[in-house]
């Protein structure tokens, strides 16, 4: 017996990791043989510079600090086109509904999706609605595919990337993650920490140059799973530094109680930028001068050693490997 056959589907299959990436390499990718599909890019890059991608959200709770899921919907599919290089255009939306729910409810979730929508520059255009028995969807699932146009050639992939590379990021890390958290309402804990959710295009449009190497938004598995993903089986590793890793307090100060790794939580208005060293700076000052990008810093560089690994630098000067996430330490956090 092949593979995963024989197991179920837990919740760490949709974290974002190991378990993730092997559900799909080895179940829908045996029988779904497209060589765009095979590329697990975060969106297809089609004929004449058409990029596609779709995702769902079932986050829980529907409201939180700083989002909800209808802008994470927006947001989060929005992202996906944008660390392509590709200028979101157009989305999809479908609703699948619990018989039951409040109808001022869902008008709430529907005007966030229509706010950010205008705030991202795109446009809904078509979609759909189902409704289930009570008890059987949640209140909201949505699932919300986008299209692009390309505006980086090359786009931006993993195989361009080269040692003496550097890794900026936008901000603080772990900020949606921890902020489902805390909404749930399960551990006793209180802090004022809100999701970082937003649309990242006119934050990354600026920063589109031929210096550019690679993107990815780090949400489930955090900065672990993608630095993880973009080594995955070359001959060079990356090496982050942790003196350099934006972190707030309140998201340090609770991953040390809880025992989490603030590296494998996730986030909703981060992107990672890979980018040649000569480019570094003036990227870095883009970022820092749009006001999803105060909190922008350079956290670490591609390097000839490692090959394949992650390795984090300590404060004092000791490394670590980091390992892409195993399991689902939040489930439904998007």
């Amino acid at each position: 017996m092949r593979g995963i056959s024989s197991d179920k589907v837990t919740l760490a299959h949709g974290g974002g990791g190991a378990k993730t990436e092997r559900l799909i390499r080895e179940v829908f990718q045996a029988y779904l043989k497209d060589p765009v599909l095979a590329e697990m890019d975060d969106g297809a890059v089609l004929e004449e510079g058409i990029v596609l991608s779709t995702d769902s959200f079932v986050v829980h709770p529907l409201f939180f600090p700083g989002g909800d899921i209808g802008r994470l919907a927006v947001s989060g599919t929005v992202n996906d086109l944008a660390v392509m290089g590709a200028r979101p255009l157009y989305l999809s939306l479908g609703f699948i509904l619990e018989e039951g729910l409040e109808i001022k409810l869902l008008e709430r979730v529907v005007k966030s999706i229509a706010e950010t929508a205008e705030e991202a520059g795109v446009r809904i255009v078509t979609g759909d609605t189902k409704v289930v028995e009570r008890g059987k969807a949640d209140g909201i699932f949505i699932n919300s595919s986008g299209i692009g146009k390309l505006l980086l050639q090359p786009a931006p992939k993993r195989e361009r990337l080269s040692p003496g590379d550097l890794i900026l990021i936008n901000g603080p890390i772990g900020l949606h993650g921890m902020a489902i958290l805390l909404a749930r309402g399960e551990l006793g804990l209180e802090a004022q920490v809100k999701s970082d959710v937003a649309p990242l295009w006119s934050l990354i449009e600026p920063l589109l140059s031929p210096a550019v190497r690679f993107m990815r938004d780090p949400t489930r598995g955090g900065l672990a799973a993608v630095l993880n993903e973009a080594v995955q089986g070359m001959n060079f590793g990356i090496r982050i530094w942790e003196e350099t890793l934006p972190l707030t307090a309140e998201v340090e100060g609770i991953c040390e109680v809880l025992g989490f790794d603030p590296l494998q939580l996730p986030n909703e208005g981060k992107v990672l930028v890979f980018v040649e060293r000569e480019g570094a700076e003036e990227t870095l000052q883009k970022m820092r001068s749009h006001p999803l990008g105060k909190g922008a810093a350079i956290i670490g560089e591609v390097v000839d050693e490692f090959p394949g690994k992650v390795v984090l630098k300590t404060r004092a000067s000791t490394h670590r490997i980091i390992e892409p996430p195993m399991g689902e330490p939040l489930p439904r956090i998007c």
